[in-house]
């Protein structure tokens, strides 16, 4: 890797880039701002193939290196030597609370507001209720069109569960999102990153719009926790949901997180209402009791090996400035866009990501009006690993921790020659798998 300063960004550049110098045919602008990164090396925490370009981490990060080595001593050690001991010796008893403590710092909370458990899903059936039964003379819930899929379903099962007839009103811009904030809406329930297109909400002001309307808030964090700087207490949020295995790099289906605010701990409202919820757990008391902290909010018995390898990997935060990892996430995402847009002119893509950088997470997407899917099926079989989105989005995540500018120079350039070549119309990238 040679030695460069990072090029002077041009003013109308947020992401500290200058688009009027891209590197359209060498990869000497990648180098320098690779040797400028204060990340590098970060990567060398991580278990990736060595011919693998890895674009994905929005929906599994890679694998931190010692994790294999923790899940392995506590497979070895805590269960196979120490037994059901281990759930005092090893502290597993108290391993939500713990691990919920390392990501507060990266969500903005207090360590006591936030628990791993179960999955985002189950979360959000829990914050959900727990809101609605604090609002119990309203009879809306605003969520967006957009938002992720199962959000949604899991509110209008939430309403058929609850029959007191509630609405979900979905709303079709952010515009629409305050005009509809009446005195009538209990909750309001969004995505903080879109997860198809990576555009992000203004957390504070709709927080506060909503608020204002006397309405609660609950926050998706699936595609924002780990990669840019969040502060769920200074923006007075009331829930929060995330995810363990995107940008957090847990594992394939680590445990999710959560977040309430400290005004709405204690009492009743969350509907699992579990033994590991009770005031007194190991107590056995007939009928439940919740807690009056956090730990209401657990359900069942707590997955232990899933939340060791999540503990693992967030021990790797220690030192690292989100700062940082969020201005290289804007850098990486703007650079990815302004390549594709030199190289891969002419070849149907479109940009439907937010082109400026303060409006988008860290992840990009174009559709494609035919072949989406199989252009990035031909990218796969490259070494280039991005996914599809129906109908029509090819969508990349850039992990900052791992993820190099070269990386992304080398990937736009498999996809040119992909798109110039017409290789993607091969039979065999047009058969669709079970997950895209």
């Amino acid at each position: 890797m040679t030695t460069a300063t990072t090029p002077e960004p041009a003013p109308h550049d947020r992401a500290g880039i200058d688009r009027t110098g891209i590197d359209k045919t060498g990869i000497d602008q990648a180098t320098a701002l690779d040797a400028a990164d204060p990340l590098a090396g970060l990567g060398e925490l991580f278990t990736l193939p060595a011919d693998v370009i890895y674009l994905d981490g929005n929906s599994l990060g890679a694998l931190p290196g010692a994790v294999p080595d923790r899940i392995a001593a506590t497979v070895t050690g805590e269960w196979g030597d120490g037994l059901i001991r281990s759930w005092n010796d090893a502290d597993w008893i108290n391993a939500p609370r713990r691990v919920g403590a390392k990501i507060a710092p990266l969500v903005g909370a207090a360590p006591d507001n936030v628990i791993a458990a179960d999955s985002t899903t189950v979360n959000l059936f829990k914050v959900l209720s727990a809101a609605l039964a604090r609002r119990p003379q309203r009879r809306k819930i605003i969520t967006e069109t957009r938002n992720f899929p199962t959000d949604n379903y899991i509110a209008e099962g939430v309403i058929r569960q609850t029959g007191c007839g509630h609405q979900l009103v979905h709303a079709g811009s952010v515009e629409a999102i305050r005009d509809l904030l009446d005195d009538d809406v209990a909750v309001l329930m969004l995505t903080h990153v879109n997860y198809r297109d990576g555009s992000v909400h203004d957390m504070a002001g709709l927080t506060r719009a909503a608020h204002d309307a006397g309405a609660l808030v609950i926050w998706d964090l699936a595609h924002s926790a780990g990669v840019m700087p969040l502060n769920l207490a200074g923006c007075d949020v009331d829930f929060a949901i995330g995810c363990g295995y995107k940008f957090l790099n847990g594992g394939p289906g680590a445990p999710a997180f959560l977040y309430v605010a400290p005004r709405h701990l204690g009492g009743d409202g969350q509907p699992l209402t579990g033994w590991f919820g009770h005031a007194d757990p190991f107590g056995f008391e007939p009928h439940y009791r919740p807690a009056a902290d956090i730990s209401q909010y657990l359900c069942g018995t707590p997955p232990v090996l899933g939340l060791v390898a999540l503990e693992a990997a967030l021990d790797l935060w220690d030192g690292i400035d989100i700062g940082q990892v969020h201005t290289k996430a804007q850098q990486l995402t703007g650079y990815f866009i302004d390549l594709v847009e030199a190289r891969c002119g002419g070849h149907d893509l479109a940009l439907i990501s937010p082109r400026d950088a303060a409006c988008r997470g860290a992840q990009v997407a174009f559709t494609h009006p035919t072949g989406g899917h199989a252009i990035i099926a031909a990218l796969i079989a490259d070494g280039v690993i991005g996914d599809f989105r129906a109908p029509d989005v090819l969508r990349f995540g850039f992990a900052p921790l791992y993820t190099r500018f070269v990386d992304v120079w080398h990937a736009v350039d498999r996809l040119a020659d992909i798109l110039d070549q017409r290789r993607w119309d091969r039979p065999e990238f047009h058969t669709r798998r079970k997950v895209t």
